[in-house]
């Protein structure tokens, strides 16, 4: 008998075609219309061609730069301590090409209408194809505003932070093309309570800001440890004071920054993240003595943002591909993307997304319109609320993406896995969900002009009474300072999703925002995929299915 015959076991059918090659920006109809929306139209070619390359050769390079993990080589072979993190080709493929189309420096080298918005567009596209390096690329983006507070240290480093060349050799700034720079703030003892810090900084000379520092100390968390500079945080004479701490001293030779170990982290992984010391390490104080947590929340704040943009960016990557594999996978012989229940987990996840993308890019418009003094008013209230609901959501909606692909969406070769890792670190980093939420508190409270920002932005619900009637509770809500503290997340989430239902009416899809009103005000439903009747699912899932574009 001939065996060979029988040897094959099966034909692969019913599979999904490779989600590659694919333009990202092209493929995403809300981030077209948002990004319109809010003043960012000008940059269309720009985000144009970044979708092209997040969604090919930057999504390979996403892989190979997680796959394979950076790496500390504290000492060479002879015994010097070199304090060295080596990366993947990928990674450094991922940086210079963010780097090299502006999304550390657009707002900063081109201000003017809407160039956060387009910004945050790009990072949004960037990191759908890799979120580690986001990392550095915030950092540094976000440290603009705090150096340009100390002018003669901005002078020397601006130039190269915004230098639009990637120049990763480890070597003095004045012998490189272009800067990142970091950030350290959290200690053992303290994490968020970063008063209290024991890392001293001592003056080499005469104190103050812009001197000369040398600081001793630790630090429990520093991200992109080969940055060319950290913004830091040590106690003076004064109290706590913010530092540029550069990973070289003016004479060439290596500062004393000392790298002890990486982290071994949930996700996050083509990032290094450290444990660093400080011993007699070189700095300049940055901004007044003393005031050190005011100075680098000029740093926070922007860092924030892109937690939102990180997050929602996350859900939209998770989104894409559940409907690419919905679309192709067939259950009873009918695609999965044309049966009822999954129609409604999707187009529920497609909501969550928009709403997601709207609230921030509503955030970056606020961000390029501070000089108006309601918007400044805004963004300050929005920075907490957003970064608090927009991440927490994230977790959720990406794992709930991945059950659409069951098995496929669990196993490494997918993307859902890493998407799922790299959503809990948006809403830890820079302030986990209470310290937000407290942050709100204190807006609310103490800040004059925040509520009333907050209520002209809602204004009477956009002629929905289901939003008027939702708005009404909220203010009394907010008039009710009775255990306040206790409630401070509802709080946050009833003004998260007021604003995200104001916008998403504004906007004027009648599909998008009445799926979203019926769903988040007033439906009974807890999980992704309750959506009630007599919503325009069909309209939902076209606006956001890839296989239809």
């Amino acid at each position: 008998m001939n065996l060979q015959a029988y040897a094959e076991t099966h034909e692969v059918t019913n599979q999904p075609p490779p989600f590659e090659g694919i333009n990202l920006y092209r493929l995403d109809l809300p981030l077209q219309d948002w990004i319109a929306r809010q003043g960012g139209g000008w940059a269309e070619a720009r985000l144009d061609t970044y979708g092209a390359l997040a969604g090919g050769p930057l999504l390979e390079a996403g892989v190979l730069a997680n796959q394979n993990k950076p790496l500390l080589r504290s000492h060479d072979r002879y015994g010097h301590r070199i304090d060295q993190v080596d990366f993947h080709p990928a990674y450094h493929q991922l940086m210079a090409a963010a780097i090299e189309h502006g999304i550390p420096s657009l707002p900063w080298s081109e201000p003017g209408p809407g160039a956060h918005v387009a910004r945050a567009g790009l990072m949004y596209l960037h990191n759908q194809a890799d979120a580690g390096t986001s990392c550095p690329l915030t950092m540094t983006f976000a440290s603009v505003p705090a150096i340009r507070l100390q002018p003669e240290i901005a002078e020397q480093w601006l130039p190269k932070i915004l230098a639009r060349t990637y120049d990763p050799a480890n070597r003095p700034l004045a012998q490189k093309a272009g800067a990142t720079i970091g950030m350290a703030m959290t200690e053992k003892q303290g994490g968020t309570d970063v008063r209290a810090n024991t890392t001293r900084a001592y003056p080499v000379g005469a104190p103050g800001p812009g001197q000369a520092y040398e600081l001793v100390g630790h630090k429990w968390f520093c991200s992109a440890p080969m940055c060319d500079a950290f913004l830091t945080l040590a106690q003076t004479e004064k109290g706590l004071s913010c530092f540029l701490l550069p990973r070289h001293r003016p004479d060439g030779t290596r500062n004393a920054f000392h790298i002890q170990r990486l982290k071994d982290k949930l996700g996050n992984w083509s990032n290094a993240s450290s444990e660093v010391e400080y011993r007699g390490a070189l700095a300049w104080m940055v901004g007044e003595e003393g005031r050190g947590v005011p100075t680098i929340i000029e740093m926070v704040a922007m860092t924030r943002f892109d937690c939102m943009v990180g997050s929602s960016s996350l859900m939209r990557q998770a989104l894409s591909q559940a409907l690419h594999h919905c679309a192709h996978r067939q259950v009873g012989g009918r695609p999965l993307t044309e049966q009822p229940l999954m129609q409604n987990v999707l187009a529920d996840l497609a909501l969550e997304s928009e709403a997601a993308l709207a609230l921030t890019l509503r955030m970056g418009r606020a961000l390029d319109s501070l000089a108006d003094e309601r918007e400044a008013t805004f963004a300050r209230l929005v920075t907490a609320v957003g970064k608090y609901w927009i991440c927490k959501r994230a977790p959720n909606a990406i794992y709930e993406a991945s059950e659409c692909m069951g098995g496929a969406g669990y196993v490494e070769e997918s993307i859902l896995p890493r998407l799922y890792r790299e959503a809990p670190v948006n809403s830890i980093w820079e302030g986990s969900g209470n310290v937000q939420c407290l942050d709100v508190l204190r807006a609310l409270s103490k800040e004059p002009g925040v509520l009333d920002a907050l209520f002209d932005e809602l204004g009477d619900g956009h002629g929905d009474a289901r939003l008027k009637a939702a708005i009404a509770r909220l203010k009394a809500d907010c008039r009710d300072r009775e255990d306040i503290q206790y409630r401070a997340r509802q709080l946050t989430e009833d003004i998260a999703v007021a604003l995200q239902a104001g916008l998403l009416l504004e906007a004027g899809n009648a599909a998008v925002s009445d799926a979203f009103i019926a769903s988040r005000l007033e439906s009974r439903g807890r999980a992704h995929g309750t959506l009630p009747r007599g919503l325009d699912i069909d309209a939902l899932l076209a606006r956001s299915a890839p296989h239809l574009v």
